[in-house]
């Protein structure tokens, strides 16, 4: 299942480690996690970032060491945000994702920009 938000007046990093702490918090452990930051060739002074995070599943039993849930966080905090989350529905089962996105949506709703 593939999940795509935009958010406007966001900080980038404020929606990954919000994200990061989310996930954890229904069951994944986090398996790699990357935060970079770059100026924008037409004006040094605004930085867009660009956020990855990827999870594994907490059950022990299983050995693929298959992601559950993969997360992309593009944007600037000037502008959009782009959010695209990757989730593997039978390492992360529904009632996880619906309390993943009700928690997004409880802190993150009234900046979504509603398509």
């Amino acid at each position: 299942m593939q999940i795509k938000k935009t958010y406007k007046e966001v900080n980038p990093e404020l929606l990954y480690h919000e994200v990061k702490d989310f996930v954890q918090k229904q069951g994944a452990i986090i398996g790699d996690a990357r935060l970079e930051t770059y100026s924008l060739p037409t004006d040094s002074s605004s930085f867009i970032s660009r956020g990855t995070l990827v999870f594994k599943a907490q059950d022990k039993s299983d050995k693929t060491g298959k992601d559950c849930v993969r997360v992309h966080i593009v944007g600037s905090a000037r502008g959009e945000i782009k959010l695209l989350l990757d989730i593997d529905e039978q390492l992360f089962p529904e009632p996880k994702v619906v309390a993943l996105l009700g928690d997004l949506d409880f802190i993150f709703g009234t900046y979504e920009v509603k398509s």
